[in-house]
């Protein structure tokens, strides 16, 4: 054997070697992440969690949501479409994963129009309007207190329902659920306990797909 098909073998095993490798460490990262996953089914879903579209639906679609994200702000219609697609079997539910600075005061007021039954409507409006009241990716609160006030809320009910310490209390379950499932970015969806792995609008849909 000549010196040149030698070292052809030797890379062609090289590949494989490495293809081997990368497909082992996927394998193990996605076992790792169905094992914490059924660890922690109850967290998944909390008693105050959004559930939007049919209770009883086969597949639940857990998202890890951040309102100023923008690849979040890019998702939401993406999500919308996925549920109106498959309806009635696919329900969706929004968690948080707070990360940009002051988005956990985002995430408050946006829990506290639910007193006035205005909650999607006021997460549509701030996905809408993200890039007016995000600025170098930190909200400008004043901005975001107009925006409220020209959906119709009550803002003197709305200040009164966002200073409940409830609301505390639900950010720091929110960050520990994030933490205990392995959350490190937004949006992160999960379907049906299943962390998804690569990210796109076409990996969510095959990954749904396959629970349905």
């Amino acid at each position: 054997m000549n010196k040149q098909k030698i070292i052809l073998l030797s890379v062609v095993s090289l590949l494989i070697l490495f293809a081997l490798g990368t497909f082992a460490y996927n394998s193990n990262k996605a076992a790792e992440a169905a094992l914490i996953a059924k660890k922690n089914e109850e967290k998944f879903i909390r008693d105050y969690s959004t559930i939007i579209g049919n209770i009883d639906a086969e597949v639940t679609l857990v998202e890890f949501l951040d309102p100023s994200c923008e690849t979040c702000r890019a998702f939401y219609p993406i999500v919308k479409d996925i549920l109106a697609k498959y309806d009635g079997k696919v329900r969706h539910v929004i968690r948080y994963a707070p990360f940009h600075k002051d988005s956990d005061y985002i995430v408050k007021l946006l829990e506290a129009t639910k007193k006035q039954g205005k909650y999607e409507e006021t997460l549509e409006a701030l996905f809408k309007y993200q890039n007016q009241w995000v600025q170098h990716h930190v909200p400008n609160i004043q901005i975001v207190w107009k925006l409220m006030a020209h959906l119709g809320l009550n803002i003197e009910q709305l200040k009164k329902d966002f200073n409940d310490p409830k609301l505390d209390e639900l950010i720091k379950q929110e960050l520990s659920d994030v933490k205990t499932l392995g959350v490190k970015k937004t949006p992160q969806f999960f379907v049906n306990g299943k962390m998804l792995q690569k990210f796109g609008q076409k990996h969510l849909i095959e990954l749904i797909e396959s629970e349905l």
